[in-house]
């Protein structure tokens, strides 16, 4: 018999094949992101002296061009290639991303910021597009959860390395890490160059080169994508704000909510994505996501007004059902994200499917804080509430998905 200890290497460790390369790039580049992630905001704040406002500033213009640009660079891959497109955008982010060590005032640090955001949503949206390309469709899914795997175990690594050496505080010290988060983001993506070069699908005749902005049933998808992607936003910017301010529960409860997030991600993510790789199971996983969702806002809203161990009891409750919607969330959006696009065409869907996840990350914070800190309790039911909705919504959207593809291939 298998032992437990077997099963769970098999969750984190995946068969031979392309997969494994997908993984090999996946725990690069998160590396990389957690490292930067950790030490960029500070180094200009500490060592360059830029104000935290104009940081800010910098990194929400960014964010709106990374937006802006999610599509026609998923286009561009879809003309020059998955695998060439993976390569390129992964060295030029390496590159741009040391060029912050050149940039010394506030407008500066924009600029290469947005270069920066901008060369990830390519990356982003090829991350996805090489998956389909190397992978057969049944198997996308789970080479996704393979990689989601891979990326947080390398993301957490890079976070506590980047972590361990701020205690130094120092510019020499920002500045090295900013060139390894540069040249291990690069070097990513080099790791693509053994995949083979897949034959890239022809646009058929008479299809919309922009055809992705013509996709009624893909852009309701994709508004139900923004609503429940907040998922992320409650356990980063609602949670930590409510355990302090609205519980009794002790703050340090959150990084222990943490640690026990990212544990069962990395273990559970490929045992999530089983079934889910058709739209039909995507769809079911969007649905169950949206009901534990509902359900892990009212275990969170119920520790308001509770003794500190009861306090506690809701709010570990509710972080082990939200990781479980977490985790049906990213294999339900996975599938639908793969199903829904035509093959010639992955890069600029997974462009746009990028767009709206980035879009629903943009507005959590305003949303969770106006709901949530600003209404306590009964917050947390009116969130619940839409999430469940976004949810419960899922199936029938996609059925009028695959009804429209249905129809296109017969005329």
């Amino acid at each position: 018999m298998t032992s437990l200890h077997e099963k769970l290497i098999r969750q984190v460790y995946p068969p031979a094949g392309p997969v494994r390369v997908l993984v090999a790039a996946n725990m690069g580049h998160g590396l990389s992101n957690g490292m930067l992630l950790t030490v960029v905001v500070l180094y200009f704040t500490n060592s360059v002296h830029i104000p935290a406002t104009h940081v800010g500033i910098g990194l929400t213009v960014a964010a709106a061009l990374k937006m802006a640009v999610s599509v026609p660079l998923g286009h561009l891959t879809d003309v020059i290639g998955a695998r060439t497109a993976a390569v390129a955008f992964h060295i030029v982010r390496g590159g741009f991303i040391a060029g912050y060590v050149l940039a010394e005032n506030a407008v500066a640090f924009a600029v290469v910021a947005t270069l920066v955001y901008v060369a990830e949503s390519g990356a982003h949206s090829t991350e996805a597009t090489v998956v389909a390309a190397a992978m057969p469709p049944e198997e996308r899914v789970k080479a996704r959860a393979y990689t989601r795997s891979a990326n947080n175990i390398g993301f957490s690594v890079g976070a506590l390395a980047g972590g361990v050496a701020l205690t130094a505080d120092s510019r020499p010290v920002y500045v090295t890490l900013l060139l390894i988060c540069a040249v291990l983001y690069a070097a990513s993506g080099l790791v693509y160059l053994k995949l083979p070069d897949a034959d890239k699908v022809a646009r058929p005749e008479g299809a919309s080169r922009w055809e992705v902005l013509k996709d009624r049933p893909f852009a309701v998808f994709g508004m139900l994508n923004i609503l429940l992607v907040m998922n992320v936003g409650i356990l980063l910017v609602a949670l930590p704000i409510w355990i302090s301010q609205k519980t009794s529960a002790p703050p340090v409860l959150y990084s222990v909510i943490l640690v026990l997030n990212t544990i069962m991600v990395v273990l559970f993510q490929v045992r999530a994505s089983e079934g889910a790789e058709t739209i039909e199971g995507g769809a079911k996983a969007l649905r169950r996501c949206g009901l534990l969702l509902a359900v892990c806002c009212a275990l969170f809203a119920f520790a308001q007004g509770q003794s500190t161990w009861v306090a506690i009891a809701f709010l570990l409750a509710g972080a082990v059902v939200h990781a479980i919607s977490e985790l049906l969330y990213s294999a339900g959006s996975w599938a639908l994200a793969f199903e829904l696009a035509p093959e010639h065409a992955h890069g600029q869907y997974q462009g746009f499917f990028g767009m709206t996840s980035d879009l629903g990350s943009m507005i959590t914070p305003i949303v969770v804080t106006t709901l949530i800190i600003g209404q306590g309790w009964p917050g947390w039911l009116v969130l619940g509430a839409l999430l469940l909705a976004a949810g419960f919504a899922a199936p029938s959207v996609a059925r009028w998905a695959a009804a429209t593809r249905l129809q296109e291939k017969a005329v």
